[in-house]
């Protein structure tokens, strides 16, 4: 999926969670999404699910105009916030066949797929159990393997890897989204690792203020980095900081 954001503005009140970003992005990409806390990158994903209606701009997805009711382009990406959505006294496997129902994912194989990811996870002794009794990273295991197995065009998350997912969840959530991407697949998620997101993403776009100041590959940033004693990013944002500095002391 190809997904076009044009001039998007979010305020809260008086305060601007974006501020009149645009962004291209292509498919077939894993993109870390990175930013100071309140710097608005959970708003960014949460305006392009339609969960957060934008005061301004437009996205767009393959050129489709997207709003709030358009239940086609809705069915086509996913979104999973830090706490995923989902009913406390609902089963595992209860949730997971409402998650298909929504998507009407009616395709060949899909049991046997839906076990394959619950073994994935190590959640498969688990698929009679009510949300209400897992803990927080089974829960998000849980709900992520939902997602997986409707396997949209476009995956969003918030925070994957501070979910409380085990290594084994966390090694499984990146193998099969380098393997949704290879497909074609889009994958966005926000971090504040920055280490990670060094080493699990094709580009990444980094917000400040409501700003995308930076978004391009770890590559190109290396190159627009000064002597980075330690990782780029970790540098960029120190260079970040430091013209935040020299802002504050001009005015």
């Amino acid at each position: 999926m190809h997904i076009t954001i044009d001039g998007l503005t979010k305020r809260y009140r008086s305060v601007v969670a974006l501020d009149e970003v645009d962004l291209e992005i292509g498919p077939g990409q894993v993109v870390a999404v990175l930013g100071p806390n309140g710097a608005g990158k959970t708003t960014l994903l949460r305006s392009l699910a339609a969960i957060a209606a934008p005061d301004a701009g437009e996205i767009y997805y393959d050129g489709e105009l997207f709003r709030r009711d358009r239940l086609d382009l809705r069915k086509r990406y996913c979104f999973q916030p830090d706490f995923p959505f989902v009913y406390s006294e609902m089963t595992v496997l209860e949730h997971i066949s409402l998650v298909l129902r929504l998507y009407e994912v009616e395709r060949e194989g899909i049991e046997q797929r839906v076990v394959e990811l619950l073994r994935d996870f190590d959640m498969l002794t688990l698929i009679d159990a009510r949300f209400g009794r897992l803990s927080r990273g089974q829960s998000y295991k849980a709900a992520l393997v939902a997602l997986l197995a409707v396997d949209p065009e476009l995956w969003m998350f918030d925070e994957p890897f501070a979910s409380g997912m085990d290594p084994r969840g966390l090694t499984a959530f990146r193998r099969h989204a380098m393997d949704a991407t290879r497909r074609g697949r889009t994958v966005l998620y926000t971090t504040q690792i920055l280490e990670l997101a060094e080493s699990f993403s094709d580009r990444v776009c980094i917000i400040h203020d409501g700003r995308v100041v930076a978004f391009d590959s770890i590559e190109r940033l290396r190159s627009a980095v000064r002597e980075p004693a330690g990782g780029v990013l970790e540098a960029l944002f120190e260079q970040l900081h430091e013209a935040v500095i020299r802002a504050e002391d001009s005015r």
